[in-house]
């Protein structure tokens, strides 16, 4: 499969559309992680993040914010499709617009 990767964002073509695949991986084991962007801007300031994961429909200062301090930081930022699929890996009810992977 073709593979695009820029300074951010890794991602795997499938067909027309693009998907995340297997980068979420480390979110669905369970692993430690955070959810949500306060805590997710919090760990990437404090350097506890090891990898963060951003939903593309997130509100667009929101979807800045979290890129941009995770480029500050130098952690890798990976581009989920929807709000809904980011909080459901992460075990949640609700959509979340940005999670974390903990180091």
């Amino acid at each position: 499969m073709p593979r695009e990767q820029c300074a951010l964002f890794e991602c795997t073509f499938r067909g027309k559309g693009r998907e995340v695949f297997g980068k979420m991986d480390a979110l669905r084991a369970g692993g430690r992680k955070v959810a949500g962007t306060k805590q997710v801007l919090r760990g990437l300031k404090a350097g506890e993040l090891a990898r963060v994961y951003v939903a593309s429909d997130a509100d667009t200062f929101i979807y800045q914010q979290v890129v941009r301090t995770a480029e500050d930081a130098g952690v890798p930022c990976v581009r989920v499709a929807t709000m809904q699929e980011l909080g459901m890996v992460c075990g949640l009810e609700v959509p979340t617009a940005a999670a974390g992977l903990l180091r």
